[in-house]
Parts: C-alpha cells; structure tokens; sequence
C-alpha cells in the first residue's frame, strides 16, 4: 500500500529528527567525502561505457576492475593521467581514444544538487567545514567544470575551508595517516570533528583517530541530516 502525503512527511520527520541527534553538539568541524556524499555518483555508468568499449558486460567490466590496483594508483598520485589512460587501453583490449576514456572514466560522476551547494554554504558559517576526497586528476578537472556550469565558481573548493584530494596528498582514505593529516594541519580535535562517508571502510579508518563518524548509506542523507 503506498504511503499518503502525511505519512510520507511524518516519515521524513522522524529520519530527519534520529540523524539530527546523531550530530553531537560538540562538533565543530565537518569532514565531507565527495562521491556518494556530496556528488551523487553512479559507477554502473563507467563499468557500463567501458563494456561497450570493450565487447563486454558492465558486470564483467566490475569484475575484472576489482583485481586490478592501478586504479588505487591513480587516487594516490602514483600514475600521470597519461600512464592511467595507457592502463586502461590495455584493460580493455582496445583501441580507445584519450577523449573516450575520459568520456568513460567520467559517466560516474553525475551531478552536485544544488541543496548541497546552499547547505555547504550555511555549514561553513558556523563550522569549519573540510573535504577529504579519494579522487584523481582527470576526476578533479571534470568535477570542477560541473561547479563553474552550475555556480560560477571556478573550483568545488570554493565551498570548503580546505579540500583534500588523495592524488594530491599521496595517500588515500581508508589509510590512517590521511586523516591525521586533515586534523594536524588544521588543529583539529578529533574529539570535535564529523567525518561522513559512504564507504564503512573508510568510516573505520576515521574512527580508528578518534574522528567521530557517520556512515552515509543514500545520496540525501546528508540534506536531512542536517535539516
């Protein structure tokens, strides 16, 4: 039976009151990760563009990407976007185009809604608001461009007191010394510090600092946790 109007709001009510408790009142700086929490990110649509790339399913694509550690390369700053475009090349079996591959390799990133943008904006007045991304270049140029189309301002950093990058920092999330560089370099207490993430590993990895954590596990939680 579908939910009326009443239910629905009163359902939205009542996630939106539990996740608000969730937010200690001591907190004083917000770590957000990017895809999946800020930037609604569909991998399907890369492992889909890759397969029709190279002759194979999306979930054959999946799989075969799931073994192969110069993906995990390229967010730590170990790969050139030259020498990432040349891996895939060989991953697929194929004879692509640079331009393809980007193509491909940027399908997953969707969109930012701009209720993320305007609640960036409201948090940072009254917190000290950070951004700890596993990305890479060719992503960070693309994501870049998605936020000057849609507000003018030339970088998504903008909207951040700092932004993190792991291609930049060499070193990614789930890694320990990646988030204790975020709380070193900014005087953070851990003790005073949210960290959102939808991947759980990478919540772990915070928590294992003393970072007080929230796992993100859908793409508005974010908009009524802070409602």
């Amino acid at each position: 039976m579908s939910k009326g109007p009443f239910e629905k709001e009163l359902q939205c009510y009542i996630f939106a009151l539990y996740h608000t408790i969730l937010v200690p009142h001591e907190i004083k700086n917000i770590i957000f990760d990017l895809g999946g929490v800020i930037l609604d990110l569909d991998v399907s649509k890369t492992h889909q563009a890759f397969g029709e790339m190279a002759g194979l399913s999306a979930k054959e694509i999946q799989a075969k990407s799931s073994t192969e550690p110069f993906f995990n390369d390229f967010e730590k700053g170990l790969l050139s976007d030259h020498e990432f475009r040349q891996r895939i090349k060989s991953f697929l079996n194929k004879p692509a185009t640079n331009e393809e591959i980007d193509a491909a390799w940027n399908a997953m990133l969707v969109k930012i809604p701009t209720e993320k943008y305007e609640l960036l904006l409201r948090l940072r007045e009254t917190h000290r608001v950070f951004l700890l991304s596993n990305t890479n270049n060719i992503h960070l140029e693309y994501f870049n461009q998605l936020v000057y189309r849609d507000t003018g301002h030339p970088e998504l950093d903008y909207f951040f007191h700092k932004a993190y990058y792991s291609h930049l920092m060499k070193m990614r999330k789930p890694d320990q010394e990646i988030y204790a560089r975020v709380l070193n370099e900014n005087n953070l207490s851990a003790g005073e510090t949210l960290f959102l993430d939808d991947n759980f590993d990478n919540i772990e990895g915070a928590a294992r600092v003393g970072i007080q954590t929230i796992h993100v596990t859908s793409p508005s939680a974010i908009l009524s946790l802070f409602a």
